[in-house]
């Protein structure tokens, strides 16, 4: 059975107070009517302890890479923040697709969803280094990032000033995963009396996307 990680990066986590989630349950609603049995879910990271980069993470890191050392040489903290990142990447790595909901919020995403991304970052598990640079090992996998913006950002002098959609579709594609389009609704700060039909516009882009993206199934490829 295929795995679908739909990924929440907002405090909000009532549907009917973010706009975000409304556009990803209609892109779920649909992915669902192409594939019944996928199985989903739910990785909202406001709820999860998040290992960050600090001390014990890079030390452990080093030792275990070329400084010759063993895990259980590692101190108490290490061996804990390493095995944390590990278990949060295999969690990420068992999925098929992934769906990440995610605000604008002063030029980028929420500094969580960098903390989360810092933490699939892992040589010879996720990505390997080759004679021609990095290659992802997170091949034959799709994702698709949802962003609501209060400005305009695809056109316009914003348009250098977008650093959320931008680097995630970098993250996803270092790892090797293939990433859609990204569904955007933006603009209902500066207009918010179209804001209900930005919203509706880009549910439907995400009812499209989800359709694109289920109509052709990963487990049939494996």
């Amino acid at each position: 059975m295929s795995k679908l990680l739909y990924i929440t990066v907002n405090p909000k986590k009532e549907i009917k107070l973010s706009k975000g989630l409304q556009i990803g349950e209609a892109f779920l609603e649909e992915f669902k009517k192409y594939q019944p049995n996928i199985e989903i879910e739910n990785m909202h990271l406001y709820d999860m302890e998040i290992p960050e980069i600090d001390m014990d993470l890079l030390y452990g890191r080093a030792k275990l890479s070329f400084m010759g050392y063993k895990f259980d040489q590692l101190t108490e903290q290490e061996q804990t923040k390493l095995t944390k990142m590990h278990e949060l990447a295999d969690r990420f790595i068992a999925a098929d697709y992934y769906v990440f909901v995610t605000p604008l919020w002063n030029l980028g995403s929420p500094s969580i969803l960098k903390a989360f991304l810092d933490n699939l970052f892992i040589v010879n598990k996720t990505f390997k280094n080759t004679e021609n640079g990095p290659d992802g090992l997170l091949k034959g996998k799709k994702g698709v990032h949802i962003q609501t913006r209060g400005g305009i950002y695809s056109s316009g002098p914003l348009v250098d000033f977008e650093f959320g959609d931008r680097f995630l579709r970098t993250a996803l594609g270092f790892l090797g995963i293939e990433v859609m389009d990204s569904v955007i609704a933006e603009g209902m700060d500066h207009f918010p009396k179209m804001a209900a039909e930005i919203i509706e516009k880009a549910k439907s882009k995400a009812v499209e996307t989800a359709r694109e993206m289920a109509k052709d199934p990963i487990s049939e490829k494996a």
